[in-house]
């Protein structure tokens, strides 16, 4: 309870970037992506969910936009164990820990440091016992604008070994949020997917996406993908047969492009969002109206020896690079 009313005390901020038409707004508060404008025709169009106001990114628990950590996905009963030492982190999700636990980084006040209109550097320490996790970490989250491409460069420096799995959750809607995605078609350099228990607990499986509804390796319009609205909150195991790990298409003559150095993306069709606050002008908030691509390493891998490992230690920092390119074709 001190923790998140001392967080309410301080003021969110807001920082624009600008590169011609193209404009976004970051937030100190998680490094939250706020609001991102591209041209088409004459319109300037929102291609992200988001609340009008900043403060009401205080209470965000559909995650709209931040960095989401120290580990994103879900860890299996909120615990792991390093070289024999077990550690219980704090859950939110059921038994479990979701994206770093109720106060992840996600969910902090960052110090930012703007860098013109073109660049922002953001910087957090997380101190040893946060949420549960061991170790000190300082991250460092540059966020860049050059042209229509967004640029995430995601560091992190520990003094002891602890794991590290950041993922960039925005909503995406090319259509600015006015329209389901179920009209978008995806496509994805994957071909296969990690399998998960009734909870979508990382089980340490994997399975081909040939013939299923995961297969996304070559363009698929989503309503076709997924007729009965199964909807879809998975991980994908990337080829990286390509420099664009994702491409998405938008009815309205929008592209996105997703450039990413991780092993795995989540991708989710936001089949649980709701409205919890006024959105931007011309928005809606509720299932089906954005979809997320998380890149990120392997789901629940502190608990699972087969999985590459998510550690950090001290001789080998953490380090994400993201693109992310939105125009009109």
């Amino acid at each position: 309870m001190g923790a998140r009313a001392s967080l309410e005390r301080d003021s969110v901020k807001r920082h624009r970037l600008s590169d011609g038409d193209v404009s976004v707004s970051i937030l100190n508060l998680g490094c939250i992506t706020q609001d991102w404008r591209v041209p088409l025709g004459e319109e300037r169009i929102p291609v992200v969910l988001g609340y009008a106001s900043p403060q009401d990114y205080l209470h965000n628990p559909n995650f709209l936009g931040p960095i989401a950590g120290r580990v994103a996905n879900r860890i299996e009963n909120a615990s792991f164990a390093i070289d024999g030492e077990r550690f219980d982190l704090v859950a939110n999700e059921g038994d479990h820990c979701l994206h770093g636990g109720p106060l992840g980084i996600g969910k902090r006040l960052w110090e930012m440091s703007p860098d013109g209109d073109k660049a922002v550097q953001l910087n957090l320490r997380s101190e040893h016992g946060d949420q549960g996790f061991p170790g000190r970490v300082d991250f460092e989250v540059t966020i860049s604008l050059a042209g229509n491409t967004l640029t995430y460069d995601m560091r992190a420096k520990v003094d002891r070994p602890t794991p590290i799995n950041l993922a960039q959750h925005s909503y995406y809607n090319l259509m600015g949020g006015s329209e389901e995605i179920t009209r978008h078609r995806l496509c994805l350099a994957a071909e296969s997917i990690t399998q998960t228990d009734s909870q979508n607990i990382a089980n340490g499986q994997t399975q081909t996406v040939s013939g299923t509804r995961y297969d996304f390796t070559s363009s698929k319009e989503l309503l076709t993908a997924d007729p009965s609205a199964l909807g879809y909150d998975h991980n994908f195991v990337l080829s990286h047969a390509s420099p664009c790990t994702a491409k998405v298409t938008a009815p309205n003559g929008l592209s996105l492009r997703l450039e990413t150095d991780q092993p795995c993306l989540q991708f989710y069709s936001a089949s649980k969002l709701q409205s919890w606050h006024p959105p931007l002008s011309g928005q809606t908030h509720a299932p089906f109206y954005g979809l997320c691509l998380e890149p990120q390493g392997y789901p629940n891998a502190v608990n699972i020896p087969t999985f590459p490992t998510t550690i950090v230690t001290p001789d080998h920092p953490y380090r994400q690079l993201l693109k992310v390119s939105i125009c009109a074709e």
